[in-house]
């Protein structure tokens, strides 16, 4: 993925990484102290400063070595914290919490589209919005995946029975390796189409 980039196509792509996703984060812990719970608040997380939301292994080290193994970067940011017991609507406002994140990168793609389409840029500035949006709208599509941690789970286990909910929180420590296992195997490329999907519903 990364090896037929320029050096400015890969600073863009990175700057685009950090901004999607520190807003992303930020959204989860906005929306968590407005529903009551000030834990993601304490920790600092309602914030754009991208130095509170980056992990050091997911974050930093993790791609890395998918860059160097795959030619693709595989990240996540630091997971904000919540308190489920402090929450107002309980499970429901867990899922508020978690749509949030997936939301505020809809919202940055559609920002991106109208900002393309009604002004004139040069090829490289075009070329940049162009990047942003996709990956705002790959962004949204992938976390909505149910399955933990991706914030999908949290939506889908508001809503699940509750054999359905003990079996996600018997798979939750794992699932992070299945996220990887399937993003490397290609198990997602289905997704491409919906990202296509959403991009080609944007303004």
């Amino acid at each position: 993925m990364l090896g037929g980039l320029s050096t400015s196509e890969i600073i863009v792509l990175i700057v685009s990484i950090l901004i999607s996703m520190v807003i992303h984060e930020a959204t989860h812990a906005l929306v968590g102290y407005k529903l009551g719970d000030t834990t993601a608040a304490e920790a600092g997380r309602i914030s754009l400063n991208p130095l509170k939301h980056i992990d050091p292994f997911y974050t930093v080290l993790l791609p890395i070595i998918t860059i160097v193994l795959f030619q693709a970067p595989i990240l996540a940011a630091k997971p904000v914290p919540f308190n489920p017991a402090r929450v107002k609507f309980g499970e429901f406002g867990g899922a508020l919490i978690a749509v949030a994140g997936p939301l505020s990168n809809l919202l940055l793609a559609v920002i991106g589209a109208l900002i393309l389409h009604s002004l004139i840029f040069g090829s490289f500035m075009a070329n940049a919005l162009s990047v942003f949006i996709i990956l705002n709208a790959a962004l949204f599509v992938f976390n909505l995946v149910p399955i933990p941690p991706l914030d999908g789970s949290r939506v889908l286990y508001a809503f699940a029975p509750e054999p359905l909910q003990r079996f996600m929180a018997d798979m939750e420590p794992y699932g992070l390796f299945i996220v990887f296992g399937l993003v490397l195997i290609g198990g997602f490329s289905y997704l491409n189409q919906i990202i296509q999907g959403v991009v080609s519903f944007l303004p």
